[in-house]
């Protein structure tokens, strides 16, 4: 039987296999969003998500909700969309805006747990080069964009916003589109919920996960890939 960890006690994490089945891939409690741990955190597949009066409770999940990056991600509809409309797309040109967007409350909740605390340690990890962004502009505004942690040839993506119809789809397609340019392999989106499945979602079991992860979280990926930088679908 499972049991919960409590990292003030432990320096590392445990085993993701070992997370409970109740509430459904809780690991472990505690520690701290030092760089440091959240990126030994991504490296074994595990992630933070708490609220924000809670402490800070661990994630590996069971299945796995993921996308496997596409050659060509566009459907006639968001082609067609896309060719009519003026907006422009960006990387890593505005991680802190992108992620205080985020942040804000969407119209069926109350809150949000993308606190401070999350958004400040998410920074640190964009600064380190760690956490990177997508961004969906309507001239100067910013209308769109998704945010999330490159490990290896795997993307960990954490949260999208948008501001007007389509704007987060087409950050995802970007993504999806820049991903495959660089040789990613895989994206992570952590637990399956009905937008990640109408975006094309996949129940993965945790092992087969991890076992990919593991594969590929040391694939070396071409530095200049998330260099910020203006850029275009391939249409």
């Amino acid at each position: 039987m499972n049991s919960l960890s409590y990292l003030n006690h432990l320096p590392h994490f445990p085993d993701p296999q070992q997370a409970l089945d109740e509430p459904n891939g809780l690991l472990a409690v505690g520690g701290d969003l030092s760089p440091q741990r959240l990126v030994e955190a991504y490296y074994q597949g595990i992630f933070p998500w708490f609220n924000d009066d809670d402490p800070i409770l661990w994630w590996s999940p069971e299945p796995r909700a993921i996308f496997l990056p596409k050659a060509k991600p566009l459907n006639k509809t968001m082609k067609k969309f896309l060719r009519k409309t003026q907006w422009r797309f960006t990387i890593n040109h505005a991680f802190s805006q992108v992620i205080k967007a985020c942040s804000e409350p969407r119209l069926t909740q109350k809150e949000t747990w993308i606190s401070s605390d999350i958004q400040d340690a998410y920074i640190q990890l964009h600064l380190l080069g760690k956490a990177h962004s997508i961004e969906v502009w309507d001239d100067k505004q910013l209308i769109g964009g998704l945010y999330g942690i490159a490990v290896g040839g795997v993307f960990c993506g954490e949260s999208m916003f948008h501001r007007q119809t389509n704007a987060s789809k087409a950050a995802f397609a970007m993504l999806n589109q820049h991903l495959v340019k660089h040789g990613f392999k895989l994206i992570d989106a952590q637990i399956m919920n009905p937008h990640l499945e109408t975006l094309g979602a996949q129940p993965c079991p945790r092992e087969d996960f991890l076992s990919t992860l593991k594969q590929l979280r040391n694939q070396v990926i071409d530095s200049k890939a998330w260099i910020a930088q203006e850029v275009c679908f391939e249409l």
